[in-house]
């Protein structure tokens, strides 16, 4: 279980250290490990690394004021991140340094996740059925589509050479030929996902509005709904390990599960602050990200 009461609380940016910057206190929202390195993204064009486990942040050179959303980092090197404005950041230094390689603010459409499979070759959907893609590390983008609606696609997902994508009304899409062509998913709900991990090429866990939660082990070909305990919106789903996995949402909300997604238990932060995702720390606990920036959670015990 995640330890959140007593002296297990989450602490908050202050409890770390006094060289955090203000914008660690600020609305973020998603993050990735570069090895040993955290990076963050979130308003106001806002990156973060940390280099000590969460314990002290810096605040990297941005080249947009764009609210970031979403943040892929292949390997220690190579990485990428993108936000309103259609804006797509790209860094080869593990994040100290980012390139702006994308931007069209007047399409007036956001993206909202991005996914490579190596260094060349990557997608990144978002808004109003927006989907880019490259082959070249992010220096051209071609323009494509998943469906014939415009849905928000908000998350993207891999596993064993399938994508998946969350989107909204319900929506969900698959494809296994690297997004070159697409087959639209029918969950048995009609509301936005914020959330997908697959877990397999066949297995994928969606989250989203109201505290929904399916399960499929057949390619989305059927589904099963996971009780939560909450109607609270959930927003990204984190893997753990091979059973382990966290879910987290608005209203403080932590869904922890240790048999792969097939059931969860929920906890939710003492203040009730809206989660928009986690990583996992080296010491067991997990860095939270959301409207408060960031906090540390520590592993039970």
């Amino acid at each position: 279980m995640l330890a959140l009461c007593g002296s297990g609380a989450a602490e908050s940016p202050d409890a770390s250290s006094a060289a955090i910057p203000h914008a660690a206190r600020s609305l973020l929202l998603d993050g990735a490990r570069a090895d040993d390195r955290l990076i963050v993204v979130g308003s106001r064009g806002h990156i973060l690394v940390s280099d000590d486990e969460a314990k002290s942040w810096r605040l990297a050179s941005s080249p947009t004021r764009a609210m970031l959303t979403a943040i892929h980092m292949h390997d220690a090197r190579f990485g990428w991140a993108v936000g309103h404005d259609a804006i797509i950041l790209r860094t080869v230094d593990g994040g100290e340094t980012w390139q702006r390689v994308h931007h069209a603010p007047e399409e007036e459409r956001p993206l909202l996740d991005v996914l490579f499979f190596d260094e060349r070759n990557g997608l990144a959907v978002g808004a109003y059925g927006y989907l880019l893609s490259t082959e070249d590390g992010g220096e051209t983008w071609a323009s494509g589509a998943v469906g014939e609606d415009d849905y928000h696609m908000n998350a993207i997902t891999t596993a064993a050479g399938v994508l998946y994508v969350g989107a909204e009304a319900g929506v969900a899409h698959r494809s296994e030929d690297g997004g070159g062509s697409w087959r639209t998913l029918e969950p048995p709900y009609s509301g936005s996902w914020f959330g997908a991990t697959a877990l397999d090429a066949s297995t994928v866990i969606l989250v989203g509005l109201r505290g929904r939660m399916f399960r499929s082990d057949d390619g989305g070909s059927s589904w099963t709904r996971i009780p939560t305990g909450t109607a609270a919106s959930l927003t990204s789903i984190l893997q753990m390990g091979p059973d382990r996995i966290i879910v987290t949402g608005l209203d403080g909300v932590l869904l922890e599960s240790h048999d792969g997604g097939r059931s969860v238990s929920l906890q939710r932060l003492p203040d009730r602050a809206g989660v928009s995702g986690a990583l996992p720390l080296s010491d067991g606990g997990l860095l939270l990200i959301g409207e408060f920036g960031v906090r540390r959670l520590p592993a039970e015990g």
